[in-house]
């Protein structure tokens, strides 16, 4: 029989490569799948990694899809270092979407440039508000809010829905579940000439430094860390546990919400009825492959973007399912699992 038996010291060395070993294993297992499917495995490979990205325009398709799962996966990370489980970024990045569309439709046709400031801010407060919901039922009910944020997202999907199909319905649009679209001032210029790659690149990576200044030099990051290492410990040194999960789910919505915002405002310019493919659920892989920690979050969401990319492309050049991205993200995840397991268990037979 085996059993699980805790390690006295897990290795920090593993610690930091397991995210890599998990990566190599998705690679190996990959490659064995395309292979049983008669498909040659490098061939495979070249176009999933390196076709997307071998032009500027490519290069610009991973930072507007990086975009996203980083800011969500910013905001995730600081609630799960303090053991609090929003699951729910994909509901608040829709409702920030919502609202930053709102402002836009609102002020169709009379744009200035207090628009995309207005945007920024309803995107912000939609997320905000839609992760206070949570917070407000674990602080006051014991509520779990796993289910509670979980449970949301489908809540805001079918506002959505009922949106892009009736009053926000654009009426020239020839009956497609959508808005009309936004004007120039309504809408995230390029940053990079030639690309789609545009401003919420830089809220990524402003939010990136935001978290990491917090955690790392703030009183508040240090609260944080200490509830979710130890609660015991926080609790005796006069932590207020609520706050502390107030600011980490308004934290954890307001940047998913920022998400959203630049969704709407930048690549699709316009309310869909399908703003997402799954950014808010996939962020939750990008900030445990990334350690919680800005940098490897960084990291992590490049290369998550890059399965979204090579899913497309070998769809166009091999003609595999666009479900390959689905795949690649469900082994990364299964993997990364497993070396934490083993990181921090030895398995004993008896």
């Amino acid at each position: 029989m085996l059993r699980l038996e805790p390690r006295a010291a897990p290795s920090a060395v593993m610690s930091v490569l397991s995210p890599l070993i998990a990566a190599a294993l998705t690679l190996a297992c990959g490659s064995v799948l395309f292979a049983a499917s008669g498909f040659a495995p490098l061939d495979v490979l070249d176009a999933f990694f390196v076709a997307p990205v071998s032009t500027r325009y490519g290069l610009g398709e991973l930072g507007v899809k990086a975009a996203p799962l980083v800011l969500c996966a910013a905001g995730l990370a600081l609630g799960f270092r303090a053991n609090v489980w929003n699951i729910g970024a994909e509901g608040q990045l829709t409702v920030g979407a919502l609202a930053a569309s709102g402002v836009a439709l609102a002020a169709h046709g009379g744009e200035g440039v207090w628009t995309l400031p207005a945007m920024v801010l309803a995107g912000v407060a939609g997320g905000l508000a839609w992760a206070a919901v949570p917070a407000f039922l674990r602080t006051r009910f014991n509520a779990s809010e796993i289910l509670v944020t979980l449970m949301l997202t489908y809540v805001a999907v079918l506002l959505l829905t009922y949106l892009v199909h009736g009053p926000w319905k654009d009426p020239a649009g020839f009956g497609f579940p959508q808005s009309r679209e936004f004007g120039g001032r309504a809408r995230l210029d390029p940053i990079l000439p030639g690309t789609r790659l545009h401003w919420g690149a830089l809220f990524a990576v402003g939010a990136l430094g935001a978290v990491w200044f917090a955690l790392a030099r703030l009183f508040i990051g240090f609260q944080i860390r200490v509830l979710g290492l130890a609660p015991a410990a926080a609790e005796y040194a006069g932590f207020r546990e609520r706050r502390l999960i107030w600011i980490v789910l308004l934290a954890g919505g307001g940047l998913a919400g920022l998400a959203g915002m630049a969704e709407v405002a930048g690549p699709i310019g316009q309310l869909t009825a399908t703003i997402s493919p799954g950014y808010g659920f996939t962020a939750i892989i990008v900030a445990f492959l990334g350690r919680l920690h800005p940098v490897g979050i960084l990291f992590a969401g490049l290369l998550v973007a890059l399965s979204y990319l090579g899913a497309e492309s070998v769809q166009i050049l091999l003609g595999l399912p666009l479900a390959v991205a689905g795949v690649f993200q469900g082994m990364l995840l299964f993997f990364l699992l497993g070396s934490d397991v083993l990181v921090r268990f030895r398995v004993r037979v008896r």
